[in-house]
């Protein structure tokens, strides 16, 4: 069969992202069908794998993945883009729709066949290839084919990006288009506008995909009477993507670490920006590299970056990634992120890295003397020596913080090691005294480690212990109390000039032969002397244990002793007296004044008796009337238990202030009697109210009175 294929190009469609203006070629590439129409001739019929035309598509970004669909179950596209029959064919029908389609791009081509007898009619169904070609409609049919515009477009505008197909054996004139949307007749309103009697469909203004990557819209079709006679169609209008936004790092400066001596291939850190554009394309494709290491010693290249993953290793070698050779602990990578895969025309975003080897425990402290010598006073304490270590660690880490230990030397553990935290050093201290006497030389034997544990392959050394010799100096110690305190017990009221007690008083100095004399440091009452020579003390004054210098029943004073060295050197010790009590205080009655009422029947108080002395000396006590005659007519003193009395009164009396002679008597051996008065206020009582204006006192309650009364019999 001989067939004879003609191409003729037309623009009697445009379609997804049709623009068609010089302006938008120079853009850069428009995605779609780059014909959306095409003829060939039906002369007898197609051959089968015979071509018919090539379907000229660009996606703009090479292609992949694309797929065709064709209206005519009988034709395909193959894979070089060409119209081809399935088998040989007759029946083409005179119209065929080419639906292509990827990941990037959608658009629609139809392909005209001249000569061609007409076909069974077709349906919108399978005009695009969505199904099984269904029996013919003979209603129209809308079709909106998905559109593309591109981002950032240069005016003039209005722009044409595509038209809306109506499909019909029979198509009037009199049909209007109408779109409606956001983006359309919603905010925001006025992007896209219809050509009301073609379809045809613009963009008015510059779109921005970062901000909205597409635009759902619907159209239709209606008479000039406002019917409806197609729709509503979806159109889905896709802005496309320009590399317009540069890779942006979350963060100007990152900060990572690797450990010194790590492997090759040691991941430091991870480094990752973002870039705005479409990330189904390469425009947000990244590739990271490093473009500066500083400092570049002691090789240019110690790291790298993935470029896709930005991830930074370790290159160099574990052996000179060591701390404490390397020229710097800080290595600063400038690392630059770039799209289109990195290629030249891709736009970039820096960032910094700072990278900070830390140290590994890897050198042993080490003393810088074996030896280290000392002298120290007897008696003292405080820092003997500082011994000083090196360490090559890092200073801030505790493979470099010492820690020190008496492991020889002290058995009295008189010494003790602390670390000095700004130097390092090992302060060697006494925190007992020590006797020259006993023993003049002492050798220890000292250890350092740190505080972290060695790499497995390091060890302590013998630099890592040293020996310390520390020299007792001698001096003049002062002499020594012996007990101290010491302690006596004496009665008071002891005759001045008797004996309290010896002072014993040695000299540590064994070696010397001195002399110790006695005095008195700390005499609170000025009642003791002490004899310089023999250390005696006697009473000088009266010893009294109600004195306001006695504590507890205790009077303490304090002594010296003085040597004869060079210079004197002094001593202290402690007295303490236990004074027994003797019954040398009188009792007295508590309180001094007290109120009755007029009316004898309400009249009764409660009284007290106190005493300075302390037990057997003081109460029971003995409370009654004094001797004066016609009292117990008046009066009745009665006892309540072993330190208090009752008092009433017997009769009524004018309201005044009376004198009432006591006499109280206490417990001791012999027992003591005080002959005393108190003061009665005679007072009105009417209400359970006490008035004792009269008598020069002040308004009381008698209930209150009453109550104190009673309480203090129940504490008794």
């Amino acid at each position: 069969m001989e067939i004879s294929i003609g191409i003729l190009i037309a623009f009697l469609i445009p379609q997804v992202v049709h623009i068609g203006t010089q302006e938008e070629g120079e853009k850069g590439c428009v995605p779609g069908f780059q014909v959306k129409e095409y003829q060939v001739e039906n002369n007898r019929g197609f051959q089968k794998d015979h071509p018919l035309t090539q379907m000229l598509f660009d996606d703009c970004v090479g292609n992949k993945g694309m797929a065709f669909e064709v209206s005519h179950p009988d034709f395909q596209v193959d894979e070089e883009m060409n119209l081809v029959a399935r088998r040989d064919v007759m029946d083409s029908g005179t119209v065929m729709f080419i639906h292509g389609v990827n990941e990037h791009a959608e658009d629609m081509a139809q392909v005209d066949i001249v000569g061609a007898l007409p076909r069974s009619p077709q349906t919108l169904r399978e005009i695009l290839g969505l199904g099984q070609i269904q029996p013919y409609r003979s209603k129209r049919a809308l079709f909106a084919p998905r559109m593309h515009v591109s981002e950032n477009m240069e005016p003039p505008f209005p722009k044409v990006i595509g038209t809306l197909i109506v499909m019909s054996s029979g198509m009037e004139d009199n049909h209007i288009f109408h779109m409606t949307g956001s983006g359309a007749d919603q905010d925001p309103k006025g992007v896209f506008t219809i050509n009301r009697l073609t379809g045809e469909v613009s963009v008015s203004q510059e779109l921005d995909r970062e901000a909205i990557n597409s635009y759902m819209l619907e159209v239709s079709v209606t008479d000039l009477n406002g019917k409806l006679v197609e729709g509503p169609v979806a159109l889905l209008v896709d802005v496309n993507d320009q590399n317009d936004n540069r890779p942006i790092f979350k963060e100007t400066r990152y900060a990572g670490e690797v450990l010194e001596g790590s492997p090759t291939g040691t991941v430091v850190m991870t480094m990752t920006a973002e870039d705005a554009d479409d990330p189904r394309l390469q425009n947000a494709v990244l590739r990271y590299n490093i473009v500066r290491q500083s400092p570049d010693k002691p090789s240019p290249n110690m790291f790298y970056i993935n470029p896709e993953s930005g991830n930074i290793v370790t290159v160099i070698s574990p052996t000179l990634l060591d701390r404490e050779t390397l020229p710097t602990t800080q290595y600063e990578l400038e690392i630059v992120a770039q799209d289109m895969k990195g290629r030249d025309v891709g736009l970039t975003g820096t960032s910094t890295a700072t990278i900070t080897i830390t140290d590994k425990n890897d050198h042993a402290p080490e003393f810088t003397h074996s030896l280290f010598q000392a002298n120290v006073d007897e008696g003292s304490t405080g820092v003997v020596v500082n011994l000083t270590v090196d360490d090559r660690d890092d200073p801030a880490t505790g493979a470099w913080r010492a820690v020190y230990s008496i492991i020889n030397g002290d058995p009295t553990q008189s010494f003790e090691i602390q670390t000095n935290p700004d130097n390092n050093e090992g302060m060697l201290s006494l925190i007992k005294p020590l006797d020259y006497e006993s023993l003049v030389f002492h050798t220890l034997l000292i250890k350092v480690e740190n505080e972290d544990p060695l790499v497995p392959d390091v060890g302590y050394g013998s630099s890592s212990t040293a020996t310390v010799h520390v020299t007792i100096l001698d001096v003049n110690e002062g002499p020594v109390f012996f007990p101290d305190p010491l302690q006596v017990t004496k009665m008071e009221n002891v005759p001045l000039g008797s004996f309290v007690a010896l002072l014993n008083a040695t000299d540590p100095d064994v070696l010397q032969s001195q002399s110790i004399r006695f005095a008195v440091l700390r005499d609170p009452a000025n009642w003791l002397s002490v004899n310089p020579v023999r250390g005696t003390v006697n009473t000088s004054a009266n010893l009294d244990r109600e004195s306001p210098y006695v504590q507890d029943n205790k009077y303490t004073a304090i002594f010296m002793a003085t040597d004869n060295g060079s210079p004197p050197a002094t001593g202290t010790g402690t007295l303490v007296i236990h004074l027994e009590d003797y019954n040398d205080n009188a009792p007295y009655v508590h309180p001094s004044v007290v109120r009755v009422c007029e009316d004898a029947k309400d009249s009764v108080v409660i009284v007290g008796g106190r005493d300075r002395d302390i037990h057997p000396n003081t109460g029971p006590f003995k409370i009654e009337l004094g001797k004066q005659p016609g009292l117990e007519k008046t009066w009745k003193v009665s006892r309540v238990n072993n330190t208090h009395a009752q008092i009433m009164l017997l009769q009524n009396m004018k309201r005044a202030n009376y004198q009432l002679p006591l006499v109280v008597t206490d417990s001791g051996l012999p027992p003591l009697s005080n002959s005393t008065e108190i003061k009665v206020q005679v007072c009105t009582c009417k209400k359970n109210r006490m008035d004792c204006s009269g008598a020069g006192s002040v308004r009381s309650n008698l209930m209150l009175l009453l109550g104190l009364v009673l309480l203090s019999l129940l504490c008794l």
